[in-house]
């Protein structure tokens, strides 16, 4: 292929990957800017696979056709739920792409690389082997296979060290010695314990800062397995997702209130003594009824909907929206608070409330809703732990002291659905349950709100 029209379809991908990324910035654009981002991969791969010469592509094509077989299963099987744990996956499946694709740059004896491939590669097989074991840990936590609180390393900040450190030691001998295979070998080995005890040590409520942060170590992989083949394309959509990765990181690391450097060393603050839940709840829950909280919302002027992970799990979205136009019919101002990392990844309340077709304007951010809670008559909390929880404020020892969170508890009435009094990600108990203006109304989120609808109907 003229190689004038190659750098051109090169091109013409990058440029569809920049304005998917930017279709992705809005909901009404999102769909839209996946489907530019996937023809520009189209676009990439075809002219890679053309402009390379391959003339055998029976294992690209079945490789193509098993992958497309698993991906649709699991687009049409993994519920919402489960999304988070899926992204913690695919972050590590192209860490361990890349990981791959370096290997065989040392493994391939008949050819002589030259000193930016070997560079490229060793620095791809870290950076690949650190998002893939990494990723497997976060998703161990996400799907509760592990704890999801914060596992100590014993002597964790000199471990991380000397793993980085002995990692760049065996880049410099791999670089001066590239075809000794054993010392890729001890390499992988190194980066996958270094990815492990990253993770281990970052709890269940920060999860959603360590799979933007695993994001990007996945594109920067990406990127420096493209400086390996000398794939221009692969070298800038794994530097946009690098970038990109590393930028949200570090916005959810202020909305947060956490130290990016911590996140990225896996160094978190250490945890002062457990709260126990029977001392924060022995004799203060007020148990509720969806008819009484009906009552409360007939004559309420403006409601605040403060969706969680809860959410998820009972699939209720649709039983949210129906309950949002019920109060609006009625003259109620109905909005969404939504936490930078309410759910279990950046974005997941959002996208949720995107498929029961919620209106964007109506979703607020945490800080701008923040202040309009004293003014709330009723806020409605659905599966929200950690992200309103007041230790957060108060409890210097708490894993998740310092993070911003939704002040709901500022609220006239404080509504909180859950199945029961189980904690959070976080493992903490939550105050908010217990304070003299909180009801609790137990049972399946998506049963609770469909009810609370129906009361306010008939009281129409």
């Amino acid at each position: 292929m003229n190689e004038t029209i190659i750098y051109l379809s090169y091109l013409v991908a990058a440029s569809l990957f920049i304005l998917g990324i930017k279709g992705l910035t809005k909901p009404k654009t999102a769909v839209r800017g996946n489907q530019l981002s996937a023809l520009g991969m189209f676009i990439a791969v075809v002219v890679t696979l053309t402009d390379q010469g391959i003339i055998s592509f029976q294992w690209i094509i079945a490789g193509v056709l098993l992958g497309s077989v698993i991906g649709a299963v699991f687009a049409k099987k993994i519920q919402m739920t489960a999304m988070p744990q899926m992204v913690a996956m695919l972050n590590g499946f192209g860490g361990g792409a890349s990981l791959f694709v370096a290997l065989a740059l040392f493994m391939d004896t008949n050819s002589e690389a030259a000193l930016i491939p070997l560079i490229a590669g060793s620095i791809t097989m870290l950076i690949g082997a650190v998002t893939l074991s990494g990723s497997l840990v976060a998703f161990a936590k996400l799907q509760e296979l592990i704890s999801g609180q914060p596992i100590k390393v014993p002597a964790n900040k000199f471990l991380n060290g000397a793993l980085f450190i002995g990692s760049l030691v065996l880049i410099g001998l791999i670089v001066a010695n590239p075809y000794q295979l054993e010392l890729a070998y001890y390499l992988i080995a190194a980066a996958l314990v270094l990815g492990l005890v990253l993770v281990l040590p970052i709890g269940g409520a920060d999860m959603p800062v360590v799979i933007a942060l695993l994001n990007s170590y996945s594109g920067i992989a990406a990127a420096t397995a493209g400086f390996i083949s000398g794939n221009t394309v692969l070298i800038v959509s794994g530097s946009l997702v690098g970038a990109s990765g590393i930028i949200l990181t570090s916005i959810m690391c202020k909305a947060m209130n956490r130290s990016l450097t911590n996140v990225l060393f896996g160094v978190m603050a250490d945890v002062g003594e457990k709260v126990d839940a029977d001392e924060v709840y022995a004799g203060k829950i007020k148990a509720s009824t969806a008819d009484e909280v009906a009552m409360l919302l007939e004559t309420a002027q403006k409601v605040i909907i403060v969706p969680g992970y809860g959410l998820a799990m009972a699939q209720a979205q649709h039983a949210v929206r129906e309950l949002a136009n019920t109060l609006q019919q009625r003259g109620t101002q109905v909005k969404y608070a939504i936490h930078p990392v309410a759910g279990r990844m950046p974005g997941h309340m959002n996208v949720l409330l995107a498929e029961a077709e919620v209106p964007y304007e109506q979703l607020v951010e945490m800080d701008i809703i923040n202040p309009e809670f004293e003014q709330t008559c009723v806020a409605i909390v659905i599966g929200a732990n950690d992200v309103t929880n007041p230790l957060a404020r108060e409890d210097k020892g708490s894993p998740i002291y310092g993070m911003p969170i939704l002040n709901v508890d500022k609220a006239k009435t404080v509504v909180v659905v859950k199945r029961s009094l189980s904690p959070g990600f976080a493992g903490l108990p939550n105050p908010l349950f217990a304070k003299d203006h909180s009801l609790m109304l137990f049972g399946d989120g998506k049963q609770a709100i469909v009810d609370l609808a129906a009361n306010l109907k008939e009281a129409s």
